[in-house]
């Protein structure tokens, strides 16, 4: 079972790098997938690689997905961390259904009860919205996505409200709307742009090339004109 595993790894790293450099454009493939966010020394799930090819530790057991990306959601409070735990754990879950629909189902169940408590927890709710948003993004609007129909934007936009001033969130949600809403994107995108002057992990994140030296980087990609953009599929 783990050779097998490790052989669909294998095949789902490959399709990756295809996928993020297919044709001409900057930032062709999926950005909350495409490029890792840098959480400096800061724990997250196992990955052999950090740079853009995403090689992630084939040894990995997905039966414990779950468990892990919650375990390391619960002990950090910065979000580009949950933001790179969750393009680690959406990486994991397209070579295991089971462990795909556990996770989403986990994060949903800890948002909602979130939100239904005196004292929401703001990652929390940012957690579930921003799976189902990397969901969508590398497993696509079909039978094998169980994020299919959820709004996960609509969640991190109350996240956001819940959380009141957090750039890097702002940072998320840009990279979340960059084929539209054109407004949103645009709020977003300045909230994360100004809040970067203060935080120095947003701020390194931003001067990072979404895919090797060529390419933009990320501050340059949320703040390109939003008017040539398609509208958010």
């Amino acid at each position: 079972m783990r050779s097998e595993s490790a052989n669909w790894l294998r095949a789902g790293s490959a399709a990756v790098i295809s996928f993020c450099l297919v044709a001409g454009s900057a930032w062709a493939g999926p950005p909350l997938i495409c490029h890792p966010f840098d959480i400096g020394n800061e724990i997250s799930l196992p990955w052999v690689s950090h740079d853009w090819k995403l090689n992630g530790s084939e040894g990995y057991d997905t039966r414990s997905l779950a468990a892990d990306t919650v375990a390391v959601l619960d002990e950090n409070s910065e979000t580009l961390v949950h933001m790179e735990t969750l393009r680690r754990a959406t990486l994991y879950a397209r070579t295991d259904a089971q462990a795909a629909k556990q996770l989403l189902l986990r994060l949903t169940a800890r948002a909602e009860a979130a939100e239904n408590s005196g004292h929401p927890n703001a990652l929390a709710v940012f957690d579930a919205g921003y799976l189902a948003e990397t969901y969508r993004q590398w497993l696509g609007e079909n039978g094998q996505n169980p994020a299919n129909g959820l709004d996960g934007y609509a969640r991190v936009k109350k996240a956001l409200e819940l959380a009141g001033d957090d750039p890097q969130m702002e940072f998320a949600a840009a990279l979340i709307t960059l084929r539209g809403p054109e407004p949103e994107h645009q709020e977003h995108a300045a909230k994360a742009m100004a809040g970067a002057k203060a935080d120095k992990a947003l701020a390194r994140n931003l001067s990072t090339h979404f895919l090797g030296p060529e390419s933009e980087t990320m501050a340059e990609m949320i703040t390109a004109n939003a008017g040539t953009k398609a509208a958010r599929q």
